[in-house]
């Protein structure tokens, strides 16, 4: 049998990305190797999820149903030792103002490239300048 894993920040993959409403809840499928206990099974996960534990319980599995379409790629997600996975901002598409009583704050329209495509959020001028300096 096979089961898609859950992504979520127990398992780590994927969820250091802006934007958490567009990205994929579950990846796989991947082989069960067996169940241990009631309410947990060991999975084969593939060599680039291998700093991930093996046991999941099975509210982070769901049951796959054979079907080609199904099967998300995780070859280009590269999962890092603090298990994030790195953005980088491709552009800024606008810059805002916002006055709160005594101070302003600069804002600005940053678009991210990621492996699973494009997102763009708002995040404070200061905070881009000094993590992105160039």
């Amino acid at each position: 049998d096979h089961v898609f894993l859950r992504v979520t920040s127990t398992t780590g993959v994927g969820r250091a990305l802006k934007s958490k409403k567009l990205t994929s809840r579950f990846i796989g499928p991947y082989q069960i190797l067996e169940r241990i206990g009631r309410v947990a099974y060991r999975i084969a996960l593939p060599p680039s999820l291998s700093n991930l534990h093996d046991v999941f319980h099975v509210s982070q599995l769901r049951k796959y149903i054979a079907d080609p379409s199904h099967v998300i790629e995780t070859d280009d997600i590269q999962v890092r030792d603090n298990l994030t996975v790195e953005t980088i901002p491709l552009r800024i598409e606008e810059r805002e103002v916002k006055k709160l009583r005594n101070k302003e704050i600069a804002s600005v329209k940053v678009v991210w490239g990621r492996p699973a495509g494009e997102n763009a959020t708002w995040e404070l001028e200061s905070k881009m300048k000094d993590s992105y300096p160039e």
